[in-house]
């Protein structure tokens, strides 16, 4: 099958299947006109790296973990390198939640401390103590 038919059976876009062929995913063979040219087993390869980027794997850590994959779903052959691949990612991923929890906090410390100072200056009738500097143009930040 070439890339469009691969394309609509997966819902796959053919730009991320070039990309996944250039990350070394996917292995078409070449048609004598230089057409991509799939096989039909690679429908099941490509829903295999769909799920393994949604489980936070990278195209790297999918590389080497593909020909331990068995099936769709999270099933691969359970050898201890992929496991330790898989660890190493679900390390990674609990690294980066403590962080944005400890981020949360501190957050949360700067909005506590600044409504409890808002609150004692209404109550003074006092005038707000800074002018905060308008927005950049293009910027998230509320005007």
């Amino acid at each position: 099958m070439l890339i469009g038919e691969l394309s609509r059976r997966t819902g796959v876009n053919a730009h991320l299947l070039r990309y996944y062929e250039s990350q070394g995913l996917l292995r078409p063979t070449r048609s004598p006109g230089g057409y991509r040219e799939y096989t039909d087993d690679v429908v099941l390869t490509v829903t295999q790296i769909r799920n393994l980027l949604a489980a936070g794997l990278s195209t790297q850590e999918i590389a080497y973990t593909l020909p331990c994959a068995t099936g769709p779903s999270p099933e691969l052959e359970p050898c201890a390198e992929v496991l330790d691949v898989l660890r190493a990612r679900l390390r990674g991923i609990d690294a980066r939640i403590d962080a944005l929890l400890d981020t949360r906090r501190s957050l949360g410390d700067y909005i506590e401390a600044t409504e409890r100072r808002r609150r004692a200056t209404d109550a003074s009738d006092g005038p707000p103590a800074c002018e905060p500097r308008p927005a950049p143009p293009g910027s998230r930040i509320p005007s």
